[in-house]
């Protein structure tokens, strides 16, 4: 499979890495700098791109996108806070007739956290005496807060407590790769669950996998829909 890569700072550079040991070909490397409007994604850029993968930031994402489903190019996205746009997005690609894989945390452990905590939030939320809460934090560098997997995390908790909003919260300090907690507190206990990234190399591969998964199919997917399939 032939990939494009646009953003190639350190995950990039991770998803590179995880892309050629599984005997992928890096056919384009496009960055942030000199990208800011999607200039480069052009025919002759992306030339040979079966998949085209963006790790980059919430204000380039959504150009790059429209750019790249222009060309007819399948695409998987892991950059976060663009879900405003998401109604938008679907309907470029299924205009475009194009694959497309979103996630807003490309780990196989978080998307198992995400069921397990469909289940635990299904069971707790008939006991009353129970509140729930969500928080995360991050590297210094992660723009975005909350982080997608706690709006996702977010979404999980409100499907089961119905009329109920909850608000994460975040911190960002250091180099943390990323750890999100989700509680139930009452006056008696308090019940904790928790997913801690080791590293960034589970977001590549991870990355990579959805760019098999998404050659020469179409439609509009988000990264646990794989898992079904």
């Amino acid at each position: 499979m032939n990939i494009a890569l646009i953003g190639y700072g350190k995950m990039g550079r991770l998803i590179e890495q995880a892309a050629v040991g599984r005997d992928h070909n890096i056919v384009s490397r496009i960055d942030i700098e000199g990208n800011e409007n999607g200039q480069l994604l052009t025919k002759d850029n992306l030339r040979g791109a079966n998949v085209a993968i963006d790790f980059t930031t919430p204000e380039a994402v959504v150009k790059n996108i429209d750019r790249v489903t222009a060309l007819g190019i399948n695409m998987v996205v892991g950059t976060t806070g663009w879900m405003s746009q998401l109604g938008r997005i679907r309907g470029l690609v299924e205009e475009r007739g194009v694959g497309f894989v979103y996630g807003s945390n490309f780990s196989i452990g978080v998307n198992l956290f995400f069921r397990l905590m469909e289940s635990a939030a299904a069971q707790i939320s008939s006991y009353s005496e129970y509140d729930p809460w969500i928080h995360e934090i991050h590297h210094r560098a992660k723009l975005d807060a909350p982080s997608g997997t706690a709006i996702k995390l977010k979404q999980i908790l409100e499907k089961s407590y119905r009329g109920k909003e909850f608000v994460p919260a975040s911190n960002r300090a250091g180099a943390v790769p990323g750890t999100h907690t989700v509680g139930f507190d009452s006056d008696a206990d308090t019940l904790t669950f928790t997913h801690t990234a080791r590293s960034r190399q589970g977001f590549a591969a991870g990355a990579v996998y959805a760019a098999e998964w998404i050659q020469g199919r179409k439609g509009f997917y988000e990264f646990p829909d794989i898992f079904a399939s």
